[in-house]
Parts: C-alpha cells; structure tokens; sequence
C-alpha cells in the first residue's frame, strides 16, 4: 500500500510573520489537532532591502505585484533595514517561541538575516556564512534551550561552502531544496527532506488546491512548504483547504522530524544538489 504522509515546513521569514502568521498558524493547526516544523528566522527583519532587487531582477518585481507583497508583509516590513531599523524576528518573541514547543511543534533552525542570506550569500566571504551560523545558531539555542536539529536554507539557496560547513554544526537532516524526492547530499553526507509541493505565491491563489490535491492523488512523501507570513495571512483559508483535502485522502499530517524517522529506514539516493529557476519563482533554488 502506497504511503501517505504530509509534511508541514513552516518558515518564519518576517517579523510580522512572527508576531501575526505564528499565532494565526497555532490555531489553525490546533483546530486540526496536527503538528509541523516550524522554521524560524531569528535575527534581523531587513526586508527592505529587497527595494535593490527591483532595480536588478524584473521578475522579482513581477513576483512581489503578483503575490500583492505589500498586503501580504504590510508596510513597515517594506522599510525595514532601510529607512526603518531591522527589528529581531524570533528572538523579539521568546513567548511565541514557548507557545510553538508548548503546542506540541517541532522548532528549526531558518536564518539569523533573511534577506542577506536571499539576496547577497554568493557573493559574501565564507567567513560571513559561517558568522551568520554562529550567530543564528546561539540565538536559537537561548530561545529553545537546545541546539537545532536542522537547516532549512532561506528561499531554499545554498552553495558548495553551505554543503560543506553543516556537518559542522551537528544538524541531522536538511530541509534546503525543492528536489521532488528526498536524498543523501553527497557533499556532507545528510539527508535532504525536499519542499516538493509548491507554495501559495508561485501558482496563484486560484490554482493553489487543485495544484496540491492533484499531487497528493499519486500517493507518496510530500512537503509542503508553509510561509507565516501567508498561510497565517491572507492565504490561511487557502491553506485550511489543503489541510481539509489531505484529510479526505487519508494522509497523515506530520512534522519534518516524523518523515526523517520514516525515510531513514529506505535507501535514499545520494546526490549532488543543483540550481534550477522554478516557475513563479524569481532566483534560482536547490533542486
């Protein structure tokens, strides 16, 4: 019999993401009595900056115009790291970080800067990715009390220098690609639990369930990638549907942890990631 398990990835990118999508989330999830991972961002919300990434990348402004950016993330999230100061994501709200572990959720490791990491990682120093580690790493563990178990990559970018440095950070599997099924890196030897469904902003609120239900007819191990900024927001009866059409079909809703304690028991492929423009997307993924 085919397995049916649905993974939830739930990345926390934003400030706002923080303090409305999270708690917007805990209650969606708790009404469906289901569990995910969520991913936080812990340090500065600079993302603002992505104001230079309309002046380089036409499909980054098409993808922020389609997507309704500014409803999505609001105002001053437009500002921050610019004209407005870049406030502390997760380590701003040590209460809801609580509430997340209290509820019964599995809690990861994202980013300390976001939007650096998306927008400027190829091109900084390896002694700044492996600062960028340090810091966000030590900041988790003061919010959790324990170290993170794993790495989802912000808008899933990584390098060859990324795949060398996270086996030194004692992370068990990675969550850092949008390959369709799960592997081994071949760089450090860690599994890779892939975001293999897509999300809300890359096909469209229209074409959102049937793209998902479509998917989860074939049966199998999926991913959903999750963003706190969407499905706590304007996409939350979006999300709701999936959650109710999952159901319909039988799939067990898990957190990440869950599917690496079931994949561990298969031979998974081992592989070398590449880089790959996914449709609605506007840079390049791991795939």
């Amino acid at each position: 019999m085919l397995e049916r398990y649905l993974g939830l990835k739930i990345d926390v990118d934003t400030y706002r993401g923080m303090e409305e999508g999270v708690p917007t989330l805990l209650e969606t999830l708790s009404r469906f009595g289901v569990n995910g991972t969520f991913f936080l961002s812990i340090g500065p919300d600079a993302s603002g900056r992505a104001i230079f990434q309309f002046l380089k990348n036409p499909k980054f402004l098409k993808k922020m115009w389609r997507t309704r950016a500014l409803s999505l993330y609001g105002v001053k999230t437009a500002f921050y790291g610019t004209l407005l100061p870049s406030p502390m994501i997760a380590l701003s709200f040590p209460h809801l970080v609580r509430a997340i572990i209290e509820a019964g959720h599995e809690v990861q490791f994202h980013a300390w800067d976001h939007r650096r990491w998306q927008d400027e990682l190829h091109k900084r120093p390896t002694h700044w990715v492996r600062e960028w580690f340090v810091k966000g790493l030590a900041g988790f563990e003061k919010l959790t009390g324990k170290k993170a178990e794993a790495f989802g990559a912000p808008a899933w970018q990584v390098d060859e220098r990324v795949m060398e440095m996270v086996s030194d950070f004692g992370f068990t599997y990675l969550g850092c690609s949008r390959a369709p099924a799960p592997f081994i890196h071949a760089t450090c030897g860690l599994m890779e639990i892939p975001s293999n469904l897509p999300c809300i902003e890359e096909v469209g609120d229209k074409n959102f369930v049937g793209e998902i239900t479509k998917k989860l007819e074939e049966g199998g191990i999926f991913c959903l990638p999750v963003h706190a900024e969407v499905e706590g927001g304007l996409g939350k009866e979006l999300f709701v549907q999936v959650l109710k059409e999952a159901r319909k079909r039988n799939y067990e809703i898990v957190p990440l942890r869950r599917l690496y304690e079931i994949l561990l028991s298969k031979e998974l492929p081992r592989r070398k990631y590449g880089l790959s423009l996914l449709p609605g997307r506007a840079t390049p993924c791991a795939v």
